[in-house]
């Protein structure tokens, strides 16, 4: 089981955010995210927030192992070109650790505040279906090309219709919400997604995003639910003695 931490960039510093995902890196977690927004999503509204790939920017200059990335980004925040040079430009200086999460996007705060039209939810979702495959297209031609050939994508969002079959065609991870049986029924759901697209399954890393109050996340039913890789959800303070413990508990 990989087990990752999502640091909250509310109501925080930039010089809190930085200790934390050092931090998390010295002690050996897997993967390291934040999200991409621009307002706090609880809490006081209007507390201190940062900017997602700024961010990502600066913590591939200064963690060295773990793999980084947005948990997940806005398909609708960037032009889908911009995107994956900006995500090349940060993979290279990670040096092959950034994953491209990506969703159709939600909050609608950050759209009518920054000026995007939020639309519905199925032409977002249509929206990113566009995007996708120019992102890799744009990827394929970029100089130099990402350490490893290409950034892997990770798709988050449980629509079994759309969402799922997105998966199954463009990505190399899922993440995903809930309990232990809704994690399994959408992991059955991609595998059926996956062999209508002629995709091995395999090739699809399941991730979720759990809260840290959850100190006993039973670590073997995500695993029977299909679930490969644990990421655990931080605010300010940035306590990561849970996150410590499940590294402890993994061995």
């Amino acid at each position: 089981m990989k087990i990752g931490v999502q640091l909250h960039p509310q109501a925080t510093t930039t010089s809190a955010l930085r200790a934390a995902w050092e931090r998390a890196d010295a002690l050996g977690v897997d993967s390291i995210w934040i999200w991409d927004h621009f307002y706090p999503l609880y809490g006081d509204g209007d507390a201190a927030h940062f900017e997602c790939y700024t961010l990502l920017a600066a913590m591939a200059a200064t963690t060295s192992q773990a793999m980084i990335g947005a948990l997940v980004t806005c398909n609708s925040y960037r032009n889908p070109q911009l995107l994956a040079d900006m995500s090349r430009t940060i993979d290279q200086l990670s040096n092959g650790r950034f994953v491209l999460g990506i969703g159709s996007g939600w909050f609608e705060r950050d759209y009518t505040e920054y000026g995007y039209e939020f639309g519905t939810a199925p032409g977002r979702l249509q929206a990113l279906a566009r995007d996708l495959p120019i992102i890799t297209e744009r990827m394929a031609k970029l100089n130099p090309a990402p350490v490893n050939g290409t950034v892997p994508i990770m798709i988050g969002g449980g629509g079994e219709n759309v969402t799922l079959r997105l998966v199954a065609r463009h990505a190399q991870l899922w993440n995903g919400f809930g309990s232990l049986e809704e994690l399994a029924a959408k992991n059955a759901i991609i595998d059926k997604w996956c062999a209508v697209e002629g995709t091995d399954p395999s090739a699809i890393e399941r991730t979720t995003l759990q809260q840290i109050h959850t100190n006993d996340l039973d670590l073997d039913g995500f695993a029977e639910a299909g679930i490969g890789h644990l990421i655990i959800a931080v605010g300010d303070p940035f306590d990561l003695h849970a996150v410590e413990s499940l590294l402890n508990r993994r061995g």
